[in-house]
């Protein structure tokens, strides 16, 4: 039994090379094999077996990329051209102001955000799409509240605690009020058993944008709850919103692409499942985030009325 627990070790912790080159071999044959249709059933079961040993071994191997991060990253900061950029104005505040750093993140993010709105836009336009058109008018009124939640001013004022809660607040609203919007596309797409259908090879790098929209904003959701601010915070749920919605169109352009119409009745259980399941999390994180915020709000008050 300990000879057996030692090989299957051995198997699943891989050293770091032969673990990206298995992955990406993994990875690349279930894609090759819906990407060109290959209807030869050993190929078929060699490809599933594969990315299923690949997800596998990517799992195993991320707390031992943490490490590796996390010393790497230790070598850089230490690193003579990364101390020469901080010891400048600019460099100083990217490198060591966690806030500052945070903030300009999440102005890129909002940048992406708005060219995945622009591709949405044309793909709905051009292919003559409702459900394109749909999902990016949803997206815009994300990037919007992103955008609120982040503006200061012209006057580049601090935002003081009680006006980043009752931002918290309303952006908590909002999510409330847009996702009846999104209940409404997800009824329409199992009622017409109808989704979103990305051409060609499109839906390949939709599903990558996808997994690694929504792995980082979890971790970020996650991460950045220690600072304390509220506006970063309602950002990141944001963003978490964000990647579930695409994760959702993914499933169906997948569902309509590999699935066939053999089994319209599984296509609208797993649409609807899947749409109902995303529908409930924005409804629990918006009403956590309007519960949070209005506690915030009078113990502010109470704290003011007895300086």
């Amino acid at each position: 039994m300990k000879r057996f627990k030692e090989i299957i070790y051995k198997i699943i912790f891989l050293p770091p090379l032969p673990t990206v080159i298995a992955a990406v071999a993994g990875y690349g044959l279930v894609i090759a094999v819906a990407a060109f249709h290959i209807d030869i059933p050993a190929v078929q079961y060699i490809s599933y077996i594969a990315s299923a040993y690949a997800l596998t071994i990517t799992i195993t191997a991320i707390p031992r990329l943490r490490v590796f991060w996390r010393k790497a990253k230790n070598d850089i900061q230490k690193h003579p051209v990364v101390e020469k950029v901080r010891g400048t104005k600019l460099g100083g505040k990217i490198l060591d102001d966690v806030r500052f750093r945070t903030e300009l993140s999440l102005y890129w993010g909002l940048l992406i955000n708005f060219l995945y709105i622009g591709m949405k836009l044309f793909s709905g336009i051009y292919y003559r799409s409702l459900w394109f058109v749909a999902l990016a008018g949803y997206y815009i009124l994300l990037a919007v509240m992103r955008f609120i939640l982040l503006h200061r001013g012209k006057n580049k004022r601090k935002i003081s605690k009680e006006s980043e809660i009752k931002r918290y607040r309303m952006c908590g609203i909002t999510l409330l009020i847009m996702n009846q919007a999104l209940a409404g596309i997800v009824i329409f797409m199992v009622y017409q058993n109808k989704g979103f259908d990305y051409p060609g090879l499109l839906i390949y790098a939709m599903a990558a944008y996808s997994f690694y929209s929504i792995i980082i904003a979890v971790i970020n959701l996650v991460k950045f709850r220690k600072h304390g601010s509220p506006l970063l915070s309602a950002a990141k749920v944001i963003n978490l919103v964000a990647a579930m919605v695409s994760i959702l169109s993914l499933e169906t352009a997948m569902l309509a692409q590999f699935g066939g119409d053999d089994d319209p009745l599984f296509r609208k259980a797993m649409t609807g499942a899947t749409g109902g399941a995303v529908y409930t999390i924005v409804i629990g994180m918006a009403v956590f985030m309007i519960w949070k915020s209005t506690k915030l709000l009078k113990f502010l008050k109470i704290n003011n009325s007895e300086t």
